[in-house]
């Protein structure tokens, strides 16, 4: 039983205006227009960044197609480190609603769940491990099985981000999600609307690490 570690349509990117110019842009990638809005939030009094914010919509299929499309249709995109975030369903015990998720096949997991942990200021707790892919929600007996597998979370989009990602060119990827549910606090439950609030608060919170992430270990990896 794998246990956690610590350590509107179709797309729209909006970007986010910077202080200073960087070498490379980051695109920050997610789902749902309640990740976007978090998102947005976190990102209103950050420093120094040329960030773009992709909503692809929900499931694999619109976000790798949305993730496609903006990597090969923007010249300012070119060359940039790309990271998926948003909300996830957590499958191992001992996740809670509000605990972050790094997936670990990034190379830089490590370093990115410090950023991460730092910028938390111990209001949410940071885990490292494999963020499973499905094209659906996942409930019951589902989950077992994705943790039976070693997984700690599971969503729809990362994988596919990735995935495509990957394939236009090699580029900084990273996945991290925040977990909305879990087999206790499954979605669609009374408590889904304050599971739903932290998990927002949370994803808001932390972007800050995502830029810390960008400077000091996406930007010099060629």
């Amino acid at each position: 039983m794998p246990r956690p570690s610590r350590s509107s349509s179709r797309s729209r990117a909006d970007p986010v205006p910077p202080s200073a110019p960087p070498r490379e842009p980051l695109l920050v990638v997610c789902a749902l227009a309640v990740e976007k809005t978090a998102l947005r939030g976190g990102a209103a009094g950050s420093p120094a960044a040329a960030v773009t914010l992709l909503r692809t919509g929900m499931g694999p299929r619109a976000a790798e197609h949305a993730v496609a499309d903006a990597l090969r249709g923007d010249p300012a995109l070119r060359g940039a480190a790309v990271l998926a975030t948003g909300f996830c369903a957590g499958v191992a015990p001992g996740l809670l609603p509000g605990d972050i998720v790094v997936d670990e096949r990034s190379e830089s997991a490590g370093p990115l769940a410090d950023a991460l942990t730092r910028h938390a200021h111990g209001r949410a707790r940071v885990h490292t491990g494999r963020v499973a892919e499905s094209d659906h929600v996942v409930r019951g007996a589902e989950r077992l099985r994705l943790r039976a597998r070693g997984a700690l979370a599971v969503d729809m989009e990362s994988a596919a981000v990735r995935r495509a990602a990957l394939a236009d060119a090699p580029r900084p990827v990273a996945a991290v999600r925040v977990v909305v549910d879990t087999p206790e606090y499954e979605l669609l439950r009374v408590a889904t609307l304050r599971t739903g609030i932290t998990a927002f608060r949370v994803l808001r919170s932390v972007f800050p690490a995502f830029l810390d992430w960008h400077r000091n270990h996406a930007l010099p990896w060629r």
